[in-house]
């Protein structure tokens, strides 16, 4: 008998203060008064709809993202969490996360969003350097981002996420490492570090920036991954850095085990396992935040993970940890035997890219992920 995976809850709040050029996500500037009250009806009339799908379990985390979750005002946050426990339990020890950005008109509300039930804060800095933030189409100054931390901090957020990229627009090693000394002065918990990239449907993919070629890029990646490590931060992930155990973000966590999650909101994508039909499924909200407004009903779309995609999906997720998962959690989260799969890890072992007791990438297999992965597609 397959056991159901823990369940996570994730809210997307799509509007923002200006569209990024880099940003492929579901975000919409705000170009008249945000209908927040109607918003917050919905998603939780988006919720109620969900509860079937939770089949008796509790939610363990919430990440509330967007957009810019931060320009709801914290009646609105405290609202939808106050209503989501009552439509599903929140677990004891619950885990919520919430984006902020740190301009000053968010950072008097972080103590409304702590009352609220926030317990650990994702503060999108990007950059502290003033010429990659006007790079980035950002809107805050290094300034503000470092005295919206300090007063997050202050607030009693002791679990707190700085989003930092590199890989920008003439970014030297040196200037990527100035970036992660400043934000570790901050004392965050945790650090989120990733790549820019150039994704399709943005203002970069039209207009590309000049980023540096391959070989900084490494020796960006090689030089900030040592001074982490070198400050007591431990790669947990491939873009995830924390202080300590407890520090890592049980949210995504539950993503990169294959564990399941509830979506609501505009564009909101959710996973769903049922065992005892053998079906794993995805489903979608409406995308624009209009539609999913006036719709009669959110769902935008659904699918069930067809039995030969879910080793590439199990492993597109757990391969992204650094010391991966237990070979348990794939019988009981794909919902198929380890011996379906065994040709492939067989043969990945004995190219030295594989644990060979876990689900595990060896240092030569972080490297080659990419290639790891290709193994596990039909």
């Amino acid at each position: 008998m397959h056991t159901l995976p823990p369940l996570s809850l994730y809210i997307h709040i799509p509007w923002c203060v200006r569209k990024c050029p880099y940003c492929d996500f579901n975000s919409h500037a705000v170009k008249e008064e945000i209908p927040e009250a109607a918003y917050v009806d919905a998603v939780l009339n988006d919720l109620r709809g969900e509860r079937a799908a939770a089949q008796g379990r509790s939610i363990s985390t919430i990440f509330i993202g967007g957009g810019t979750p931060s320009l709801f005002k914290p009646e609105a946050i405290d609202r939808i969490l106050t209503a989501a426990d009552q439509i599903i339990p929140f677990q004891n020890n619950i885990e919520i996360t919430m984006e902020a950005n740190p301009g000053t008109f968010e950072q008097a509300r972080f103590e409304g969003f702590k009352h609220a039930g926030v317990n650990r804060l994702s503060v999108g800095v990007q950059s502290f350097n003033t010429n990659h933030l006007k790079a980035l189409g950002r809107i805050h100054s290094s300034t503000e981002a470092r005295t919206a931390i300090s007063a997050a901090k202050d607030m009693g957020f002791d679990r707190l996420n700085i989003d930092l990229m590199h890989g920008l627009p003439d970014q030297s090693t040196e200037q990527a490492l100035l970036d992660l000394e400043t934000a570790l002065a901050l004392q965050p918990d945790h650090l989120s570090w990733y790549q820019l990239t150039i994704e399709p449907n943005t203002e970069f993919h039209a207009r590309p920036p000049v980023v540096p070629e391959d070989e900084q890029l490494w020796d960006i990646q090689q030089a900030g991954q040592a001074y982490l490590a070198q400050h007591g931060f431990t790669q947990y992930e491939v873009s995830a850095y924390a202080k300590q155990p407890a520090s890592r973000a049980q949210h995504n966590l539950n993503y990169w085990q294959f564990g399941d999650y509830l979506g609501i909101g505009a564009g909101a994508h959710g996973k769903i396992t049922y065992p005892q039909q053998d079906k794993i499924v995805r489903r979608w909200k409406q995308r624009s935040p209009k539609a999913y407004l006036n719709a009669i009903t959110p769902l935008g779309g659904e699918h069930e993970i067809a039995h030969e995609d879910r080793p590439f999906e199990f492993m597109m997720n757990a391969l992204r940890l650094i010391d991966g998962v237990d070979e348990g959690l794939y019988s009981s989260h794909a919902l198929q035997p380890i011996e379906t799969i065994k040709a492939q890890l067989n043969q990945l072992r004995q190219q030295g890219l594989l644990d060979k007791q876990r689900l595990q990438t060896t240092h030569k297999g972080q490297l080659f992920l990419n290639d790891v992965l290709e193994s596990f597609l039909v």
